[in-house]
């Protein structure tokens, strides 16, 4: 007996217990229920207010539209126009805008070409300059080079150490030195010959041995200079205010001719019938 009437009292508890979570699940859809109610009751009032927002701007702006089609129509009462006439000039100055705008947009577009050539332009300046300050670099190495080839030579009548030219090349650069007057000469025997404000007559030249002899006219005095060697600076001295000039004698062509130049002072006067170089 005590096993039968246990069983009817467990289908009881069981039941108790499904009712009671039936019931709160029941009570938690209620309440859910409720807050979606609220929450959609609060975004149908805002769709009301928004839409009644919508209707006042859509009045506002019937009437905005009437005001401005009464301020148009008196407008063009007052000038005398026509709603196509204002129409015409409110179109007439959209295409000036636009003319306006399409030039500026040309104006400027040409000015950035030719500031891309100016550009352009610099750039081939500063290659140029680049050009011409490598030239003048390998110009002045050139020159340092030729310049210390140049001989110092003292000359026949005192201590005094001048640089000379041997030949052609090293003569240019003691002209651009600029520090002298340079007078270069071809000399044939027995032939005087004006040089600069002196004159210069040859009278032997000995091939083999380099040597040779000549004279030196200036201020009607005479030099002679005898059996001397080329490339020796033969001095002298000429002017009012004596000044050291020299002879120097590069090569010996033959028996009778040979060739040089006469250095002179820059202060030193120079002849009219020729040029200092």
């Amino acid at each position: 007996m005590s096993e039968i009437d246990d069983t009817p009292r467990t289908y009881s508890g069981a039941l108790l217990a499904a009712i009671a979570v039936s019931l709160l699940a029941a009570i938690a859809g209620l309440i859910w229920c409720a807050t979606l109610s609220s929450r959609l009751g609060n975004a149908q009032t805002e769709l009301a207010d928004a839409k009644q927002q919508n209707v006042d701007l859509a009045a506002r702006l019937r009437e905005t539209d009437a005001r401005l089609r009464v301020t148009t129509d008196e407008l063009g009462k007052s000038l005398g126009l026509t709603q196509k006439q204002l129409d015409a000039r409110a179109q007439e100055i959209i295409r000036r805008e636009q003319a306006d705008t399409q030039q500026l947009q040309s104006a400027q577009k040409q000015t950035n070409q030719q500031l891309n050539a100016v550009s352009s332009d610099v750039s081939n300046v500063k290659t140029d300059v680049g050009g011409v300050k490598t030239d003048l670099t390998k110009t002045q190495s050139d020159l340092s080079s030729a310049m210390s080839q140049l001989q110092s030579m003292k000359g026949d009548l005192s201590d005094h150490s001048s640089l000379i030219a041997r030949n052609h090349d090293e003569l240019e650069v003691l002209k651009h030195m600029g520090d002298r007057n340079i007078y270069e000469f071809t000399l044939n025997k027995g032939q005087r010959k004006p040089v600069g404000t002196v004159s210069l007559e040859l009278h032997k030249a000995d091939p083999k041995h380099n040597r040779f002899t000549l004279e030196i006219y200036a201020d009607d005095r005479k030099y002679e200079k005898k059996d001397r060697n080329t490339d020796e600076p033969l001095q002298f001295y000429s002017g009012k205010t004596p000044q050291l000039y020299e002879v120097v004698v590069n090569n010996i062509n033959n028996k009778n001719q040979v060739t040089g130049y006469l250095s002179t002072p820059k202060s030193a006067p120079v002849p009219v019938t020729a040029t200092a170089q």
